[in-house]
């Protein structure tokens, strides 16, 4: 395939194309529900997620991204770390096995950053010291499932613009004491109320999108840090609908992160085939 900057809907679309396969009881916000004085049992703190990161400066992080079209069912598994300061992620992103089950793919190495996504290992006819570039504001989903991860940062940017948040309870995730919400996200009104680096991915998914509404979970530690967030995201591909199912685990706080994005002579810029 090519990486396109435009297109029909659903071509961009998806991890589909990273793949290279065919995927195909609580308390209102509004009612006080903060079960102690700690910024993340205070359900307001949902919706300040992307700041309590940027405090937390990095972490590591896990992602996968379910998706369901036409009665497959595939899901992409990605891990590596993330600075919030600067907005840089990397990840080893695995893709599933073809349809047929005869072969697997190599990992595929993503670099996150403002508005472009870099990726190594992507597709056949791209040279192995050289990198994908795309540039996200251009995708019509703005890289919220094309890459088969949701940027982490991202993730948080969106429950700026939670609405009907519920308080579901207590619980231990990993051994962390954490609170789980519930709600749902509007992807217009996240893009204007997101910070500048995020703002412009999350307009061309609010473009791209057939529906702004993104029904989410999100668990915040006790000092209102995204521990976990599950976004369930839902679009037409060629007239089939597609569920995608996004979740980024966050943990080690404070770990050192090292992004570097790669120079321009390293850059591929020639046809990649599947």
């Amino acid at each position: 395939m090519v990486v396109r900057q435009h297109g029909h809907r659903g071509a961009a679309f998806a991890a589909l194309a990273v793949a290279g396969v065919v995927a195909g009881g609580g308390c209102s916000a509004s009612g006080g529900v903060a079960a102690d004085d700690r910024p993340g049992s205070d359900p307001g703190a949902v919706r300040k997620a992307a700041d309590a990161l940027r405090v937390a400066g990095s972490s590591k992080a896990r992602t996968s991204m379910e998706m369901a079209a036409g009665g497959t069912r595939v899901t992409i598994r990605g891990e590596g770390g993330y600075d919030f300061g600067r907005r840089r992620g990397r990840l080893q992103v695995v893709l599933p096995r073809d349809p047929a089950g005869a072969s697997e793919h190599r990992p595929i190495t993503e670099l996150l950053s403002p508005g472009v996504l870099y990726m190594k290992n992507r597709g056949a006819g791209v040279p192995s010291d050289k990198w994908v570039r795309v540039d996200a504001t251009a995708l019509e989903d703005g890289n919220l499932v094309t890459g088969g991860v949701t940027d982490p940062l991202t993730s948080a940017e969106l429950l700026r613009a939670a609405r009907d948040i519920t308080f579901v309870g207590e619980q231990d995730l990993a051994g962390v004491r954490v609170w789980h919400y519930r709600g749902v996200s509007d992807l217009g009104r996240a893009a204007k109320a997101a910070s500048a680096d995020a703002r412009g991915a999350l307009a061309a998914a609010a473009r791209g999108f057939g529906a702004d509404a993104v029904p989410f979970d999100a668990y915040l530690d006790e000092a209102g840090r995204l521990r976990k967030v599950r976004h369930r995201f839902s679009y037409l591909n060629q007239g089939q609908p597609v569920e995608v199912a996004s979740t980024t685990l966050l943990y080690a706080f404070g770990e050192r992160v090292t992004v570097t994005l790669p120079p321009e002579d390293d850059i591929f810029s020639g046809e990649i085939k599947t």
